[in-house]
């Protein structure tokens, strides 16, 4: 492909409100992305926190029986 004017350069210039749009567009896929990494990175945390504690609970020892207080007569 040869190099011209025509290839090189953008000959239509955007409108004020297409250069609003292209910058909306690439500001909400970053938002959305963004978004999902800490959807995901949360999903992760969660599942984490869920199986220590299951570990925890289960190598926790079990606590003795409370011992009753003796009532005076």
């Amino acid at each position: 492909m040869a190099a011209t004017k025509d290839t090189l350069f953008n000959p239509a210039k955007l409108t004020s409100q297409q250069k609003i749009a292209q910058t909306d567009g690439a500001a909400r896929q970053i938002i959305d992305a963004e978004l999902a990494a800490r959807e995901k990175k949360t999903e992760r945390l969660k599942k984490l926190r869920l199986e220590q504690e299951a570990a925890a609970a289960e190598n926790a020892p079990a606590k003795p029986a409370a011992k009753k207080a003796k009532r005076q007569a």
